[in-house]
């Protein structure tokens, strides 16, 4: 297996968890964001939520950019509910691992609002959560409690990493 996804609402840490770990573990890192249509971007960024026909395009994108990578691939994708996980799923002929990366709704809340110049307004991360769908017994992944240290987070990820990667 070699295809994995750092999962989670907005602020939790998917695009710098990402680098890190794709640095550590030698894998190309996609950041998620990238593969949205302008549409959606310029939809979020007037603090609109995406619905489930804004999402299926893009998902379907994730799943299709990490089935074409050539070696192991992270790619940082808020995929909150089961069925978008599963969108992304059908894309790739091999098992994809979530790593959803958690914590309490006003550690994320105060990590968005510190954020500059990203087209995710504060105002819809409740929407996030109202979506959010933790992983089911079946999906293939673990949680990180993302209010523990950095070094922390990114040595937990790393070990899953380097437990399920084949």
């Amino acid at each position: 297996m070699r295809c994995y996804v750092l999962m989670g609402v907005s602020g939790c840490g998917k695009s710098s968890v990402g680098v890190a770990l794709s640095a550590l573990c030698q894998m190309e890192f996609i950041d998620g964001d990238d593969l949205h249509p302008r549409v959606n971007i310029d939809k979020m960024a007037s603090g609109q939520p995406l619905d489930d026909a804004d999402r299926a395009p893009w998902l379907a994108a994730v799943g299709r950019v990490m089935a074409q990578s050539s070696g192991p691939v992270v790619i940082g994708c808020s995929a909150l509910k089961k069925k978008y996980r599963d969108w992304i799923r059908n894309e790739v002929p091999e098992p994809v691992h979530f790593l959803h990366l958690d914590a309490p709704r006003d550690v994320l809340a105060r990590r968005v609002a510190s954020r500059s110049g990203h087209f995710m307004p504060p105002s819809l991360l409740d929407s996030q959560f109202a979506a959010l769908e933790r992983l089911d017994a079946d999906e293939w992944g673990g949680e990180i409690d993302i209010t523990h240290s950095y070094q922390e987070v990114i040595a937990q990820s790393e070990d899953y990493v380097r437990e399920t990667l084949i």
